[in-house]
């Protein structure tokens, strides 16, 4: 079950509300990692560099699935704390707890958000420009800014912790309208950007 895994909530933290926001609002008790401060498209941007860098797992300049996988890898190792190529119930337990103290568990389960038609997944297929399934790095500071630009409400090159709020709570609706559509038989392709018209 660990190595199910992803990048890709990674991915909708960073880009979702351009700084993270996800972090501190879905349900984990992380902080935001900007806390109250009001950030400049500029630290959001340093901030975007610095989780590719960290998510670029074999420094190819491009996320994709070998990056998954050599993450997955990393998250099983880590949690196999004995080195016995498998994971007990009290390994999982206690990798579980660790992810969730450090903000990356929560409700609703990881497939929910992580999954292929997931926040995740429609943040990847966004950020994927030229559509070659994986996402360049040049890609991914594009959507950031596509999404900073879209969550500064007031358009003054600055988001503040409310607009930062406002911005996810919008895709968390437009994510549960998906959901929806999605039980009612809608084609799954049929996914428009949240931000779209705003």
């Amino acid at each position: 079950m660990m190595k199910k895994i992803t990048l890709t909530l990674a991915l909708a933290a960073t880009l979702a509300g351009g700084a993270a926001i996800a972090n501190s609002h879905q349900g984990h008790g992380k902080a935001d990692p900007f806390g109250d401060q009001t950030i400049t498209r500029d630290q959001a941007q340093a901030h975007a560099a610095q989780m590719f860098a960290k998510m670029d797992a074999n420094k190819d300049g491009k996320l994709d699935q070998t990056d998954r996988m050599m993450h997955h890898e990393t998250m099983f190792n880590t949690a196999d704390t004995d080195k016995d190529g498998k994971l007990s119930r009290d390994e999982f337990i206690a990798a579980h707890k660790n992810r969730r103290e450090d903000g990356q568990g929560g409700k609703g389960g990881h497939g929910e958000r992580m999954g292929k038609h997931g926040m995740g997944g429609m943040m990847m297929r966004m950020a994927d420009a030229n559509k070659d399934r994986a996402v360049s790095r040049d890609e991914f500071l594009a959507a950031h800014l596509k999404h900073f630009e879209q969550a500064d409400g007031n358009k003054d090159g600055k988001l503040s912790p409310d607009e930062r709020k406002a911005a996810h709570a919008k895709m968390r609706e437009h994510m549960k309208d998906m959901r929806g559509a999605r039980h009612k038989g809608a084609p799954a392709g049929d996914q428009a950007d949240p931000h779209a018209g705003h």
